[in-house]
C-alpha cells in the first residue's frame, strides 16, 4: 500500500495542474476584460515603468501556465509565473504584506500560494507525466 502512495510524478502533475490552472483563470479574465490591462498599466506608470510592460502579465498568467499544465519547459514557465507574482505583490499588494484577515489568515494567501507553488515547480520540474519532462 505505501508504494501506491509514493508517486512523485503524480504529485508534480497535481501541483502543476493546481497552481498553473488556477493562475490561468486570472489570465483568462484579463483576456476577456481588456480594461484590466489599463489598470495594470496605470500601476506601472505610478512606479515610473513603461505601460507596455502590462502585457507581460499575459505571459505570466496565460502562456506560462499553459506551458506548465502540459509540461513543456515547465521550470522556465514557472520562473515567469513566480516573477509575475513578485511584480503583482510589488505593484498592487505591498501594503498588505504584513496584514492578516479577520479569520486570522494572511491577506495575501492566494498570491502567496501562487508564488510559492511556482517556486516549488522551478525546483521540482514537471515530472515524467509531461509533454517534455524536465
Amino acid at each position: 500500500m505505501p508504494s501506491m502512495l509514493h508517486n512523485d510524478d503524480l504529485g508534480k502533475l497535481i501541483l502543476r495542474l493546481a497552481v498553473a490552472g488556477l493562475i490561468l483563470f486570472h489570465g483568462a479574465a484579463k483576456l476577456m476584460n481588456p480594461d484590466s490591462m489599463n489598470w495594470i498599466a496605470s500601476l506601472l506608470a505610478r512606479h515610473d515603468l513603461p505601460h507596455f510592460l502590462a502585457y507581460g502579465v499575459l505571459i505570466g498568467e496565460v502562456v506560462a501556465p499553459v506551458m506548465v499544465i502540459v509540461g513543456w519547459r515547465a521550470r522556465i514557465a514557472a520562473i515567469f509565473m513566480a516573477g509575475n507574482m513578485l511584480v503583482a505583490l510589488f505593484l498592487a499588494h505591498t501594503g498588505e504584506l504584513l496584514t492578516l484577515k479577520d479569520s486570522g489568515g494572511w491577506a495575501l494567501e492566494l498570491q502567496g500560494l501562487f508564488l510559492f507553488g511556482a517556486l516549488a515547480l522551478i525546483f521540482l520540474g514537471s515530472g515524467r507525466m509531461a509533454v517534455r519532462p524536465d
